[in-house]
């Protein structure tokens, strides 16, 4: 008997798997990048030393999902690049000088300033960029003819400017989380009394945004509202907000338990990205291109299918293999 697949999905999936691979891991370092200016210079160089060794690798899921996405869905990666040219070159060269800034802080005393400014700036606008493309994208792309056909500013609205301020308050958590799992003494007690605070913040941008989303469109609104599928949607807010009590909780345990603030925000990242999916399902160009309309021909999808099976195991193995091996505490300092 005759197996059969369906390529588009599949590949819908390792491209969702990738996004979401990349929020979870350069979202933490782009977030200690947005606490930069509130730390002092021995809290700075140990927040660097937390991710010098994996800010780099974390970045290679971008590449995965912008590579697999022109690869394997053509149409759709030459309609939403034009929909958002200014942001993603904003992205990419905020990421850039981010990556440099982090690199010559260390190699200059006189403009130290400098590149910590840089370093800043840097997370910000990619943050930002990000956060501003994903509400942007939720919204829906003008298409007319197989093509984009929209303005230049398109992007540039209410919601997706909510959306871009919701990722700067997530990457801040992240980050935050990453440095209390890293970090002992002050510089951990001080991350832990500012958690209560920001995850609420979190937790209520996450609400306005879940509010908000429904009324975009009225496929939207049919998807979320419409009974019986209000039942099986139940359990994503009732996650969130769960996690969210879980994440408060996690602030009092012992210590020994710095891992879990952390592990719980990626937690609540998963089941945010979960609505996400849901709402956009099954466009891959909300609302006007699916899965399958933008998909790229069988043979083609099956080919570099065969390579992806190769190459992501040896990425997922050397991956672990990076954050196990320089797992564990920056320093046995404890004034950090």
């Amino acid at each position: 008997m005759e197996l059969s697949f369906d390529l588009p999905l599949i590949w819908a999936g390792i491209i969702a798997v990738a996004v979401l691979a990349y929020a979870l891991l350069d979202g933490f370092d782009l977030g200690i990048g947005l606490l930069f200016l509130s730390l002092n210079d021995t809290e700075k160089d140990a927040a660097v030393e937390t991710i010098a060794p994996v800010w780099d690798g974390n970045e290679t899921w971008l590449v995965l999902g912008g590579g697999g996405l022109y690869a394997t869905f053509p149409l759709a990666y030459a309609t939403i690049l034009p929909a958002f040219y200014p942001l993603v070159i904003a992205m990419l060269l905020a990421l850039v000088f981010r990556g440099v800034s982090m690199e010559y802080r260390h190699k200059t005393q006189r403009l130290r300033r400098f590149w910590d400014l840089g370093f800043f700036l840097g997370s910000l606008i990619a943050t930002l960029s990000q956060g501003i493309m994903l509400g942007a994208f939720i919204q829906g792309i003008e298409i007319s003819g197989r093509a984009y056909a929209g303005g230049w500013y398109d992007w540039l609205s209410p919601f997706s400017l909510l959306c871009g301020l919701a990722i700067v308050l997530g990457y801040l958590l992240l980050g935050s989380t990453w440095l209390i799992m890293k970090t002992r003494g002050q510089m951990n007690a001080r991350l832990r009394s500012q958690l209560p605070w920001l995850t609420g913040a979190v937790f209520i941008a996450i609400v306005g945004l879940s509010s908000w989303t429904p009324y975009l469109d009225e496929r939207l609104t049919q998807r979320w509202f419409s009974w019986p599928a209000m039942l099986v949607l139940a359990p994503i807010p009732i996650l969130v907000a769960l996690t969210t009590v879980l994440l408060l909780n996690s602030n009092r345990s012992q210590p020994g338990n710095d891992s879990r603030p952390f592990y719980l925000t990626q937690l609540l990242f998963v089941v945010t990205f979960a609505g996400f999916g849901i709402s956009t399902y099954p466009y891959i160009v909300p609302h006007s291109l699916t899965i399958w309309e933008a998909a790229a021909p069988d043979s083609s999808l099956s080919f570099l299918l065969v390579g992806t099976a190769v190459m992501l195991p040896i990425i997922i193995g050397y991956t672990a293999h990076s954050y196990w091996v320089f797992r564990g505490k920056v320093s046995s300092d404890t004034r950090l």
